[in-house]
């Protein structure tokens, strides 16, 4: 008998061994999840039309403002390499100070951004200078600080002789409207401007034209900017291209590569400040001339634009960082006036 049990068992305890295991559910893991979609990048739509070539900063435009974009370019224009850099910001916003400023020494743009109180933005070189002395138009608020130069001596029948030149300016009135203009402060206390069509037809070796008045040149009108800044020589007017460098007697490298500075406006009223980098000779990248910097202004769509000062002066500041390399040697150089773009 007991040969026989142990066989019984081990079959008894096989079946129900076999049992357990053929009732015991699938263990198989479930497949993963599908990875999330990847997250879009925002499309960034310039607020102006942009040349071939300029592309929207990311670094630079951090930290600025709706309605306010800065754009560079690294490439060929004019037949060259060309480094340049492009501010452009909506003055009908009533969040931008458009704010010109001069100041009681030279300084550079880099110090006017540090040294300017609030919400700073940018800070860029403005009008042309010399000992100390502004000899640009500088106004803001209604305030005029520096009027643009209102005489210039230059040699006429082998004598030193009075000019009286009409210059170029730039200014936004209380409403936001962006102009530009050929202008003369007519007053004493350089508080009264007004502006003409065309300017006062001064040349070299040709006898000096009058000094201008409401009634000379003709068409002159009062011209009412809340804020405004001088330079010379007009670029673009009207927009056609119209360098007025002769009429204004001003001689600035105008046909030679440079560094430079302009500003302007397109038909939609946006503002457009570029600052071209030039003498950079281990780069290679001279600059431009007077007639090329018209161009690329026109190219950004300017119906007006006038020069600031540039070679050495020329420096654009973005949130604390320069843009173009200075022509100095790679050293700002120290300017009686600038442009300071804030926080209203």
């Amino acid at each position: 008998m007991k040969k026989y049990l142990i066989p019984s068992l081990m079959i008894v305890f096989t079946a129900i061994i076999a049992c357990s295991k053929s009732t015991t559910p699938s263990t198989t893991n479930p497949p993963p999840p599908p990875p999330p979609p990847p997250t879009p990048v925002p499309t960034i739509t310039p607020i102006i039309s942009l040349p071939n070539s300029w592309y929207y900063s990311s670094t630079l435009n951090n930290g600025l403002p709706t309605g306010m974009q800065v754009f560079t370019f690294d490439s060929i224009f004019a037949g060259r390499k060309t480094k340049a850099f492009c501010l452009a910001f909506n003055p009908k916003l009533n969040t931008i100070d458009f704010k010109p400023v001069l100041a009681a020494g030279t300084k550079t743009p880099s110090s006017f951004f540090a040294e300017e109180t609030g919400v700073v933005y940018a800070a860029i070189n403005a009008g042309f200078f010399g000992s100390n002395q502004s000899f640009s138009l500088v106004e803001y608020n209604n305030v005029v600080a520096s009027a643009n130069i209102k005489a210039l001596t230059r040699v006429f029948n082998g004598a030193n002789t009075s000019y009286f030149p009409t210059r170029a300016a730039f200014g936004i009135d209380a409403s936001g409207n962006a102009s530009t203009a050929w202008i003369y402060n007519t007053t004493s206390d350089n508080q009264t401007i007004y502006s003409y069509p065309a300017p006062s037809p001064n040349m070299l070796n040709v006898a000096p034209q009058p000094v201008p008045t409401a009634s000379f040149p003709a068409g002159g009108t009062l011209w009412n900017m809340n804020n405004a800044i001088g330079g010379s020589p007009m670029l673009v007017k009207n927009s056609t291209i119209n360098i007025s460098d002769n009429e204004e007697l001003i001689s600035i490298n105008n046909t030679t590569s440079r560094p430079r500075t302009a500003i302007g406006h397109n038909a939609n009223g946006m503002v457009i400040i570029v600052a071209i980098e030039g003498d950079n000779t281990t780069a290679g990248i001279a600059g431009l001339n007077l007639n090329e910097t018209a161009t690329l202004m026109q190219n950004f769509g300017c119906t007006n634009a006038i020069n600031l000062d540039g070679g050495g002066s020329t420096s654009m500041v973005v949130r604390g960082s320069l843009t173009v390399r200075p022509g100095d040697n790679g050293v700002e150089r120290p300017v009686i006036s600038a442009i300071i773009l804030k926080q209203k």
